[in-house]
């Protein structure tokens, strides 16, 4: 009795989930898809925002509203630059420090992230 009922349960709880394969994923898969998703939504964001800022701070400077001084914004392109190399060799030890398994999951997930996003 018992067995059939968990055959019929685990063949009802496949057919449920049968739209979205990612139910049946493990779970660092899914951290990774939301962690490559967001990610690529944050980068898409953060770009249209500094690139706006520049065309107005030409605009600006064109207009002589001010002057830019080219060494400030080469020191804080440095300074992102350097904060990126931080937060890739972050994931990068966290993700050495993950079983096989659970890093290739998390690594296949961001991808699958990064290309839904």
């Amino acid at each position: 009795m018992n067995d059939e009922y968990a055959l019929d349960s685990a063949s009802n709880a496949a057919q449920s989930s049968g739209g979205f394969p990612f139910l049946d994923m493990g779970t660092s898969f899914i951290i990774g898809l939301a962690i490559g998703y967001f990610l690529k939504k944050f980068f898409k964001i953060m770009l249209l925002v500094l690139g706006l800022g520049l065309v107005v701070l030409f605009v600006l400077e064109s207009k002589g509203v001010f002057h830019v001084d080219d060494q400030a914004i080469s020191n804080g392109v440095s300074s992102g630059v350097d904060g990126f190399k931080h937060l890739f060799a972050m994931l990068k030890d966290r993700l050495t420090s993950m079983e096989l398994t659970t890093g290739a999951g998390a690594v296949a997930g961001f991808f699958a992230g990064i290309k839904l996003g």
